[in-house]
């Protein structure tokens, strides 16, 4: 019985602790939208939101033009794309955790950019005014951002500001999840899910590497992936290939619809599923259950003599730098679907989250 009464009395005790956990932290949680410009401070523009919700709550805002500091130089951005993560704006549960309960505590949308740099930290001597660069940076939809030099690359001059802008965090998704899967030449490689922002980088990346790479993607996007490099296209509205009798080395699931077993057979022995996505931006049906898959399926995984490997992707600069290589030798060039202009991010994200955009979305910021 006493045992009982303080397992009983010490899960209350939790629940009352993590009860007003959540209470402080939703409403201490704020951002800056309500603050002025200092007077006689250089102002800029910039797409923010201020609450979350529908993409029509971002919107083309005046704000301070950023200084640099000592390690930072200043770079104006001349286009912008957008990614997974800037879904979170509509405020589901798990972006809610991270940027904010109530609000979103950084008010500045999205992260990927190219552009010039302008003015330089005085700490700063890799970099200096006109030289051209690509990076992550959150709020990058803006004319102006400031970002330390180890989170840059020098743009490839074959690319445009567009196409660079499109490659940072997708590019190094697919990078280092085709690493997870340690790829390598000879392989076999197939990719589920390989006509969006990751999928069309990772054929690319893949065929880099000198794989044999096959996409499955949906009609519209057969020829598309042809173009892109991949040595063979299937249309899975008119094939279940899971059921075809070719085995690969890795399988980069970027989709994540399909069962364990599935998977399993499409692989040979030794052979690695890499769990990179759950089938593009927004919230979808199903979701939550392919999510709930990505941990299942590694554990299931050490029973069997083929692995399913989940990975989060991390900046690197050395693999930003390698990207960068990589377009220089033409061996990848972001397809960009679409680009819209400054004022029309909103209809951007809006297209975005519907899930079947080829490629990248980029803003272009004139």
């Amino acid at each position: 019985m006493r045992w009982k009464r303080i397992l009983k009395w010490s899960a209350l005790a939790i629940f009352l602790i993590l009860f007003a956990w959540f209470q402080f932290a939703y409403w201490t949680s704020t951002n800056d939208c309500g603050h002025s410009i200092p007077a006689g401070a250089e102002r800029m523009k910039a797409i923010r939101y201020c609450e979350y919700g529908p993409p029509d709550v971002l919107h083309l805002e005046e704000i301070e033009k950023p200084v640099p500091k000592d390690n930072e130089f200043l770079v104006r951005v001349h286009a912008a794309s957008l990614n997974f993560v800037d879904a979170a704006v509509g405020g589901q549960l798990i972006g809610r955790l991270l940027f904010g309960l109530r609000k979103p505590e950084f008010t500045g949308f999205a992260r990927d950019f190219a552009g010039v740099v302008e003015a330089v930290g005085k700490n700063v001597t890799e970099y200096k005014p006109g030289d051209e660069v690509f990076g992550v940076k959150s709020g990058a939809v803006a004319e102006y951002v400031c970002v330390r030099a180890d989170r840059v690359a020098s743009k490839p001059a074959r690319v445009t500001f567009e196409q660079a802008a499109a490659i940072p965090w997708a590019g190094l998704t697919a990078l280092q999840g085709l690493r997870t899967g340690k790829i390598h030449a000879g392989q076999k490689v197939l990719i589920n899910g390989a006509s969006g922002g990751v999928g069309t980088l990772a054929l690319q990346i893949a065929k880099a590497f000198d794989t044999e790479v096959t996409a499955i993607v949906s009609t519209r996007n057969v020829e598309m992936a042809r173009t892109l490099g991949a040595d063979h296209v299937i249309d899975y509205t008119k094939e279940d290939f899971t059921k075809r009798e070719e085995r690969y080395d890795l399988l980069y699931d970027n989709v994540n619809n399909r069962s364990f077993a599935e998977r399993r057979r499409l692989l040979k022995p030794g052979g690695i599923c890499v769990l990179a996505g759950l089938g593009g931006a927004g919230s979808h049906p199903g979701q939550m259950g392919r999510m709930a898959a990505t941990f299942v399926a590694p554990f299931r995984s050490r029973f069997i003599d083929q692995k399913f490997e989940r990975y989060g992707t991390r900046f690197d600069r050395a693999d930003l730098k390698f990207l960068g290589d990589l377009m220089a030798e033409a061996k990848v060039t972001p397809f960009v679907e679409k680009t819209y202009p400054f004022a029309e991010t909103a209809d951007a994200l809006r297209y975005f989250e519907q899930g079947h955009a080829r490629g990248k979305l980029v803003i272009t910021i004139e």
